[in-house]
């Protein structure tokens, strides 16, 4: 198993499904293998007891909280140029909000945006990301698309980009409790490969 470095990986799934937790557990590793790690928290919701009960280590993660979605790619591409960082975790594609929205009156539509600016850095990350080797994990959310009758009414936000420039996808959903005398003390958790560059795509996991 693992995560390829190098790449785009995108983990997606309903809200608390795990997906934070899942990015904090891959962090604690990969400090332990003695790398750096950098967490963009544009949803400014990270809860640093938990990280350090999951074993990160809190002081040695460099932790941005960034006020525009421009800002956070900004930062994400020179953490990633610097070359000194092996993982970047970005919390998450949602809270990526373009400058001109929230800088716009209320109820102005800009349909677009969002998906313009994640296809314009994501071009420009993903060169510099396989020459540096940084491995770039970006958390996503299920929206439901209106009106869809036939099909998957799943989608995720950002636009197209992130699909087609991640080299991994996952899905992860929560599909049960743990329980010790009654009371619920974990959740179940099932990952799904949805799309996987680097070897075989559609494996699972529970746990």
């Amino acid at each position: 198993g693992g995560l390829p470095r190098g790449r785009v990986v995108e983990i997606y799934g309903p809200e608390s499904s795990g997906k934070t937790t899942l990015t904090l557990q891959v962090i604690a590793e990969m400090q332990k293998l003695g790398g750096t790690a950098a967490f963009i928290d544009a949803e400014h919701a990270l809860d640093v007891q938990y990280a350090a009960k999951l074993g990160v280590n809190v002081p040695e993660l460099l932790i941005s909280q960034p006020d525009t979605g421009e800002q956070a790619l900004e930062i994400t591409d020179a953490l990633v140029r610097s070359g000194s960082i092996d993982m970047i975790v970005i919390d998450s594609v949602a809270a990526l909000v373009p400058k001109a929205e929230i800088e716009g009156e209320m109820g102005d539509s800009l349909p677009g945006l969002q998906a313009r600016l994640m296809s314009q850095e994501l071009r420009k990350l993903t060169g510099t990301i396989k020459k540096t080797n940084c491995m770039v994990i970006f958390i996503n959310q299920i929206r439901m698309k209106i009106g869809v009758m036939f099909g998957n009414p799943e989608t995720t936000t950002g636009g197209n980009a992130l699909k087609f420039y991640s080299s991994v996808r996952l899905d992860i959903r929560r599909i049960g409790s743990i329980k010790k005398n009654d009371k619920v003390i974990g959740s179940e958790t099932r990952v799904k490969v949805v799309k996987n560059k680097v070897s075989p795509p559609f494996r699972e996991a529970v746990f």
